[in-house]
């Protein structure tokens, strides 16, 4: 999200072009191989910057997997009247598309995800645009972000194939998903919680579930001075998790998002190479049952029912 540097209009420079790099190189070294874009991030200069892995890393196009998502756009855009919003018109869709292609110098996308639900959405629409593009080549398989059951379903329909992923926000401090599970049917705790059964739904229709900010930011690995008594308690048990295993905090917090057997997919955002390097020994770590709960439990900021 951010490998692109600023969020202006300014040209992408050299720097933000090398900082990307490390990312970039810091992640295949360690075997990853998917790259999640969107066509907004830093206002497309993160997809122009990944482009440069193809020239000056060596990286084939056959060898990666990349995804961009489309949707929301910014105010000021294309006028001055005009406010911040989400649109998912045919229309506009394929000029993200081709936009995104020409930004990452490839000639299609593994897969395209509808960033977040357009008040004005036409399913119909989306389903004519999503079929062209697939059989034009341009995108191999579709799927959403910050989407619910329901949108999910209503866009399904009109949809002629499976809908492959649905991207949400998950971490240790952001737990809804799981966390309406446990709050069923008490009258304290369900109010509070708005998983609106997303995961249950996705789990039920195999749409992989991708979590982006697993790392809540780097709020529970490095807590800055003004946090709030829950991330700082969350952090204190990662950190006695994380010394007791011999792993990173980052390991942690990816371990505990890889122990759902829903099989979520961790989407990292750091610009940090080592934060992706730490990150990369949660592949390889099966914490207890006992540990997935004291991190859970900590991170929702009260006991289970």
């Amino acid at each position: 999200m951010q490998i692109g540097g600023s969020w202006t209009d300014d040209p992408l420079r050299r720097a933000d072009i090398d900082r990307a790099l490390s990312c970039i190189k810091a992640a295949i070294d360690g075997g990853v191989n998917f790259f999640d874009h969107a066509d907004i991030y830093t206002r497309g200069k993160s997809e122009e910057a990944f482009s440069y892995s193809w020239s000056e890393l060596g990286v084939r196009r056959e060898d990666v997997v990349l995804q961009s998502k489309c949707g929301i756009r910014r105010a000021g855009d294309p006028d001055s009247q005009a406010p911040h919003r989400y649109d998912l018109s045919g229309d506009y869709i394929r000029r993200s598309v081709e936009s995104s292609l020409r930004r990452l110098k490839c000639d299609r996308l593994d897969l395209l995800l509808l960033h977040r639900p357009d008040p004005l959405i036409d399913p119909d629409e989306v389903g004519r645009i999503f079929e062209s593009l697939r059989t034009e080549g341009l995108v191999r398989y579709f799927g959403v972000s910050n989407h619910n059951g329901d949108q999910i379903a209503l866009l399904q329909r009109s949809v002629p194939f499976p809908l492959a992923v649905n991207q949400l926000e998950f971490n240790l401090i952001h737990s809804d998903l799981v966390d309406e599970g446990v709050s069923v049917n008490n009258a304290s705790q369900r109010l509070t919680v708005r998983g609106d059964g997303t995961l249950d739904y996705c789990r039920l229709h195999d749409i992989c579930v991708q979590a982006y900010s697993p790392l809540a930011k780097g709020t529970i690995s490095s807590p800055p001075s003004d946090a709030d008594a829950r991330t700082i308690a969350v952090a204190e048990v990662v950190r006695q998790v994380g010394a007791a295993r011999g792993i990173s905090p980052e390991a942690v917090q990816v371990a505990w998002i890889l122990q759902h057997p829903a099989k979520i997919m961790p989407v990292l955002g750091t610009t940090r190479p080592d934060r992706i390097v730490a990150s990369l020994q949660g592949l390889s770590v099966d914490l207890t049952r006992e540990e997935w709960y004291r991190l859970f439990t900590a991170g929702r900021g009260r006991a289970l029912p």
